[in-house]
C-alpha cells in the first residue's frame, strides 16, 4: 500500500493540514516517517489513528485527553460511540475501518442498525453513497488496497442483490421501463443496483444489464425492448476526454429515448448535454422522476 502526504491526510480526515502538525509537535500523536527532503509520509497504521483521533475530537473529546489515550482505549471508545450514535459521520466512519481491517463483523453490526432505523434506501442515501465517494478518493491516494475495496463493495453487492429480490412485481399498464447499463470497460456497479433497486421498487419496469456492455448490444437490446429511458453510470469510462462524445453518441443512438447519466465523469463536470440526455446530479432526482411516471 502506498505512503499518503499530509494533504491526503486532510482530505480523508477533515482535519486540517495545519492542525494536524500542531498535534504532532504538542502531543506527539503521530510520528510520520520523512522522506530524505523531510517531506511527512504516512502509513495505513497513521489513517486508522487519525480517523479514530477524528470522529473522537469531533464527539467533544478534548485532544488533550486524547493523547493520553492507549490505542485499546480509543478503540473501544471509537466503538462506544458509533455504536449508539446515529450521525451518519459516524456510521461512515464506522464503515471505513471495517473496511480498512476487513472486519465483516463490524460491516454487518453497522448495516443491521442502519437498515432496521432508517431502512435500506435511506442508508444508502445518507451512508452509503456518501462512504462510495469516500473509497473513491482513498483509492486515488492509494490509501486501500484492491483487497479492502473489494471486499467491502461485495458485502454493499451482496445486501443490495438481496433487497432487489425481494421487490419482484408485476408491471401495469402504462409503467415507465428503464434499460440500465454500464460503458464498455465499465466495473463499477453499485450505484447502477441501487438504481435498480430504486426503479423496481417504484413498480417500474427495469432492465439489468449490468457491467461493460459492448455499445452494439446495448443497441440491439433497445431495438427489442424500446425502453422509454436508458440509464447509466459514468464512473470511470469514458474518461474526460471521451466522454462529451460518448454522449452524443448515446443521444443520436437512441433518439426516442431519454437518457438518464449520473456519475463522476458528468456531474458537476463541464458537460453539453442534448435535448434527450439529463444528468442526475442526486439520488433523489432520480427518485423524484420515477415516481413522478
Amino acid at each position: 500500500m502506498s505512503n499518503y502526504s499530509i494533504k491526503d491526510l486532510e482530505v480523508l480526515s477533515g482535519i486540517k493540514a495545519h492542525t494536524l502538525r500542531i498535534w504532532e509537535q504538542r502531543y506527539n500523536i503521530i510520528a510520520p516517517e520523512r522522506t530524505d527532503t523531510n517531506i511527512r509520509k504516512y502509513t495505513s497504521e497513521d489513517l486508522k489513528l487519525l480517523l479514530n483521533i477524528s470522529l473522537l475530537n469531533q464527539n467533544g473529546y478534548k485532544i488533550s485527553k486524547i493523547a493520553n489515550m492507549s490505542a485499546e482505549q480509543m478503540y473501544n471508545e471509537v466503538i462506544s460511540i458509533t455504536d449508539k450514535n446515529a450521525k451518519y459521520p459516524d456510521q461512515i466512519h464506522a464503515l471505513t475501518l471495517a473496511m480498512i481491517d476487513i472486519d465483516e463483523a463490524r460491516f454487518e453490526k453497522v448495516m443491521a442498525r442502519n437498515i432496521q432505523q432508517f431502512g435500506l434506501e435511506r442508508t444508502m442515501i445518507n451512508i452509503i453513497h456518501p462512504f462510495l465517494t469516500k473509497i473513491g478518493l482513498m483509492w486515488q491516494t492509494g490509501t486501500i488496497n484492491p483487497a479492502q475495496e473489494h471486499f467491502i463493495s461485495n458485502l454493499i453487492r451482496q445486501k443490495l442483490i438481496v433487497a432487489i429480490d425481494g421487490q419482484y412485481n408485476t408491471p401495469q399498464p402504462g409503467n415507465k421501463s428503464y434499460l440500465l447499463f454500464l460503458a464498455e470497460g465499465e466495473l463499477h456497479e453499485l450505484s447502477l443496483l441501487f438504481t435498480h433497486y430504486i426503479i423496481k421498487s417504484r413498480q417500474q419496469k427495469s432492465i439489468y444489464l449490468g457491467q461493460s456492455l459492448p455499445f452494439d448490444d446495448l443497441v440491439d437490446t433497445y431495438k427489442n425492448h424500446k425502453p422509454d429511458y436508458l440509464v447509466s453510470v459514468l464512473t470511470s469510462v469514458p474518461g474526460p476526454n471521451e466522454i462529451q462524445r460518448y454522449i452524443k453518441r448515446l443521444s443520436e443512438a437512441f433518439k426516442d429515448a431519454t437518457v438518464l447519466l449520473s456519475g463522476y465523469q458528468v456531474v458537476g463536470q463541464d458537460i453539453d448535454t442534448p435535448k434527450n440526455v439529463i444528468i442526475l446530479n442526486k439520488v433523489d432526482d432520480l427518485i423524484e422522476l420515477v415516481e413522478g411516471e
